[in-house]
């Protein structure tokens, strides 16, 4: 089994356009580290099967979780997951709804902190143009955020240093191919 799940949903299928530029950069590091699911087709004991996890969720209307997301979320806390990383990515407008951008990415880590997880990933909120986000913890989103919406040409390079990023959080530099290394 692979070492990181990537769990995603989706409705508009922006965010599975996203999880496809996760796989190809994850397979530039090493084939075999990402394994991808719908979080509506499997369930939500399934995340406990992983050391890291990856967490993608598009902030829906003004600050809710994607329909699939906002199902699982209570039973979020019956899982111990304890001894894992896990790192978010949100999708939002951060035009179109500038006071609610990429909430999902501050909702679903305050979640997943209550499972026992390390949350990880976090990142600047240099370069966005937004007024308030659930997803802002001390000045840094609690994740990756993009922008499909307004920004999708600058998505690719986002998830890149990203997914470097996540390498090095993570430390699985034991799985990287002797290239890499």
């Amino acid at each position: 089994m692979t070492p990181i799940g990537l769990f995603y949903g989706t409705d508009t299928g922006f965010t599975e356009i996203v999880v496809k530029l996760f796989v190809e950069e994850f397979d530039l590091v090493a084939p075999d580290l990402l394994t991808v699911h719908n979080i509506a087709d499997v369930p939500i004991t399934t995340l406990q099967q992983y050391e890291y996890l990856i967490i993608g969720c598009p902030t829906w209307d003004i600050g809710q979780l994607q329909a699939d997301w906002d199902k699982a979320y209570n039973e979020l806390d019956t899982l111990d997951l304890s001894g894992k990383q896990l790192a978010v990515f949100g999708l939002g407008d951060q035009y179109g709804y500038p006071d609610s951008y990429c909430d999902a990415i501050g909702i679903l880590a305050e979640k997943f902190a209550n499972t026992g997880v390390e949350i990880v990933g976090l990142t600047s909120t240099e370069g966005y143009e937004f007024t308030h986000s659930e997803g802002v913890k001390d000045g840094q989103f609690l994740g990756l955020a993009l922008d499909e919406d307004n920004e999708s040409d600058k998505s690719p390079q986002r998830v890149s240093e990203w997914v470097w990023q996540l390498v090095d959080e993570f430390d699985l530099v034991d799985y990287l191919e002797p290239i890499r290394a």
